[in-house]
């Protein structure tokens, strides 16, 4: 779920002035899952803009105390997560970590980097869930390794239904600073995108719920 509606358009409208927002309707983007989608949002790049990266590790910050205050360290999900979730950890004064896809093929062959106890209580961070796969493979790592993890934080979600279902599966609550419907609307109002635009990446969605 979003966190607030007035938040929600605040990231939405962010992530449109730094021109994070991608369209390509003819040579599609693919995401790592193989899907091929007409939008990409690259988050990685609010972390070049001081007042947006601000923004987004307050807010982080304000949803963890507010829906998961007894939360002990802080995880990010690698690579994306890495540097939100580092800044969300110093600002609350928490243990970080961080979760690979997958174990080193070399030296300590780890999966997750830094200090993890077990029945720790951890808030994962996030910057993007389309399926949830990736996420969700995080989750299960620091569960493995004998954790409880409280929730998870992400900047953006496409809101599709994999991932709600995986999440819901995986009784991991998700909060996010905006998602897919607010971002085009958003990018309607502001001139980002062409009303055959809007189309395009409404027909995407409807397409990708089908399944």
């Amino acid at each position: 779920m979003i966190s607030s509606q007035e938040t929600a358009m605040q990231m939405a409208e962010l992530l449109l002035r730094i021109k994070a927002v991608k369209l390509s309707p003819g040579e599609p983007f693919t995401w790592a899952s193989g899907i091929k989608s007409p939008i990409y949002c690259d988050n990685r790049v609010t972390l070049s803009y001081p007042e947006i990266r601000n923004f987004i590790r307050m807010n982080f910050s304000r949803i963890i105390l507010t829906h998961f205050g007894g939360a002990e360290a802080i995880s990010g999900v690698a690579t994306g997560g890495i540097a939100q979730g580092a800044l969300v950890a110093q600002e609350l004064g928490l243990p970080f970590s961080y979760v690979r896809s997958g174990k080193k093929d070399h030296g300590l062959s780890n999966q997750i980097e830094g200090a993890v106890i077990p029945g720790q209580r951890i808030v994962v961070v996030e910057d993007l869930i389309s399926t949830g796969g990736s996420s969700l493979g995080a989750v299960e790592a620091l569960r493995e390794a004998g954790c409880c993890v409280s929730g998870m934080v992400a900047i953006f979600t496409y809101n599709l239904p994999a991932a709600v279902r995986g999440f819901e599966t995986a009784a991991c609550q998700l909060f996010t600073l905006t998602d897919y419907d607010i971002l085009i609307q958003k990018a309607l109002e502001t001139g980002y995108i062409s009303d055959d635009d809007l189309s395009i990446l409404k027909e995407f969605k409807e397409k990708l719920a089908g399944k």
